[in-house]
């Protein structure tokens, strides 16, 4: 996951010395096999204006109509976000998301992809009174036999249809990232729940339009918190 709750990232960085923490779970269903986290853990943090430093911690499990369930913990992912255009009234803010994919699951359980998995994205943001959008995409490099680079690209828009409530959509498209593999295309429809300023829950859901996916849903709950404006 990226933006949660969308796959599709923001350039727009958790604010200087304030935290966000998730406790979450993502599931898709592909091929006749469930799989995702069951939890992970995602902590941002901005070190310095301008710049968020990321982690997420998984779980993750296999779960094949045929053949042997799989749980233990998955790949770990780290990176780094920073913002280098600030948006105006005319001009959307502009960042970029370095991710590192790191091979702390068992490939040969299917709980990781034995591999580091660099990603290089470009992500733009113009918000627009109640309105907010977002996108972009980048570049996924992947090694490993069989394996094949790939580009991801995504675009979101959300609505503030409340004080404490947003609703939105987003559509993605990777290319194939194996031999034999083909493009995916998807989409989710999600919201936002802002339980209290500190105290959030999100959720998205949606399938794929092109490709093998069925089914994906994520769920979180987010803690919020930092120094306060003083």
């Amino acid at each position: 996951m990226a933006g949660p709750p969308y796959v599709t990232d923001d350039p727009e960085p958790v604010e200087y010395r304030h935290w966000e923490v998730y406790l979450a779970s993502q599931h898709s269903r592909e091929n006749k096999i469930w799989s995702g986290t069951a939890p992970h853990v995602e902590v941002n943090y901005g070190a310095i204006p301008n710049l968020q430093l990321h982690l997420i911690a998984p779980f993750s499990y296999v779960l094949p109509e045929e053949g042997t369930d799989q749980y233990g913990y998955g790949d770990t992912e780290v990176g780094a976000k920073y913002r280098f255009i600030q948006e105006t009234d005319v001009i959307p803010q502009v960042g970029t998301f370095l991710i590192l994919e790191t091979p702390t699951g068992s490939h040969q359980r299917k709980l990781g992809s034995g591999h580091l998995q660099t990603f290089l994205p470009l992500w733009l943001q113009k918000s627009f009174g109640p309105w907010t959008s977002y996108g972009g995409g980048g570049y996924w490099i992947n090694p490993g036999e069989g394996n094949r680079n790939w580009w991801f690209m995504g675009w979101q828009a959300q609505r503030k249809m409340l004080p404490n409530l947003y609703l939105g959509g987003e559509i993605f498209h990777s290319t194939p990232k194996e031999d034999g593999g083909s493009s995916e295309t998807q989409f989710n429809l999600g919201l936002q729940f802002d339980v209290s300023e500190k105290h959030h829950l999100l959720f998205s859901a949606g399938r794929g339009i092109q490709g093998p996916n069925r089914a994906q849903i994520y769920v979180a709950y987010q803690l919020t918190f930092g120094p306060d404006s003083k």
